[in-house]
């Protein structure tokens, strides 16, 4: 009797060895893409500079890294860290800080302009068609599509 489910157990597992197969894989695509957009905004005159062509360039670019990390806001989310300290019952110290930390890639600049007489404004999007084609081109997911054994 053991003899026998031995050489059963011997055989199935030298006939599992007998089969090939062949995997077919699909990549897998989600059913829709949000666009999602951030607006920036910067100060011109409290900006670092000696004349007010310098003020706006930097400007410019205040407002264009104000909405980029909007859309990592939008991504990513935002760590809130908060602290108060009571003493005999009486609120003596109250800290909140928030921070943000991502990487934004395949954003566009929609439209990049000034805001009254003294604010520049940054818009923002973000295709996830985009980001997608960007994920796939590195990390490449895939499921099983069809298995052949022969």
């Amino acid at each position: 009797m053991k003899l026998s489910v031995i050489t059963l157990s011997l055989l199935s597992l030298s006939c599992s060895n007998l089969f090939t197969k062949q995997v077919e894989w699909e990549v897998i695509e989600p059913e829709n893409y949000p666009v999602i957009s951030a607006v920036g905004y910067a100060p011109i005159s409290a900006q670092r500079g000696t004349d007010s062509s310098t003020k706006m360039l930097m400007a410019v670019k205040a407002s264009k890294l104000d909405a980029y990390r909007e859309l990592a806001e939008q991504v990513f989310g935002q760590k809130i860290d908060g602290e108060q300290v009571l003493s005999s019952m009486v609120l003596e110290n109250a800290r909140l800080s928030s921070s943000v930390q991502g990487v934004i890639r395949g954003a566009k600049v929609v439209k990049s302009y000034p805001v009254g007489e003294d604010t520049y404004a940054t818009e923002l999007e973000l295709d996830f068609k985009l980001v997608h084609d960007i994920y796939l081109s590195t990390a490449k997911p895939k499921r099983v599509k069809k298995v052949n054994y022969y």
